[in-house]
């Protein structure tokens, strides 16, 4: 009866994290390839005066979608956000079963950001107008809770501001 009753809450939870999580909209897209996506938003922050920060992570990843959502939801992040970068979701799948082509394109992302995996998901990855890497953020250093600081996440975005960077 205990096993049961165990079972029983355990599938309760499941199906309620599952719901809570799918809530979210989905912001990666899986069928483009990264370094085109990145080659397009470095073309359009040089053309623009911005940096580009690359969200790298993907549907399957909960902190992901929550940083998204907090981002929209936030005015004064999305106004930052909105004013100094242009800002991609970077589709990376851990798993190795996209195929051969997508496997490869994961890598050559990876390596292009300077392998910004090793700090977990999601991970952000600051490029300046001509598509250098110049900081990457593990996404633990914003959290706060079950979500994101906008505290800390306001400084993370005006530290890199092309302004700030600059010296302006």
């Amino acid at each position: 009866m205990k096993k049961q009753l165990i079972l029983s809450l355990l599938a309760v939870c499941f199906t309620l994290t599952m719901s809570a999580q799918t809530g979210l909209k989905k912001v990666y897209n899986e069928d483009i390839n990264p370094i085109e996506q990145i080659d397009q938003a470095v073309a359009k922050a040089k053309s623009e005066g911005k940096f580009v920060i690359c969200q790298v992570g993907g549907n399957w990843c909960p902190w992901c979608l929550r940083f998204a959502d907090f981002i929209t939801k936030d005015t004064t992040i999305s106004n930052v956000i909105e004013q100094n970068f242009v800002y991609i979701h970077v589709n990376y799948n851990p798993r190795k079963s996209a195929g051969a082509e997508k496997d490869a394109q994961a890598e050559a992302m990876l390596q292009r950001l300077n392998n910004p995996a090793r700090f977990g998901f999601p991970v952000f990855v600051v490029l300046d107008e001509n598509g250098k890497v110049i900081h990457l953020q593990d996404s633990s250093f914003l959290e706060e809770g079950q979500g994101y600081s906008q505290e800390k996440v306001l400084r993370f975005f005006q530290n890199w501001t092309p302004q700030a960077v600059g010296g302006n």
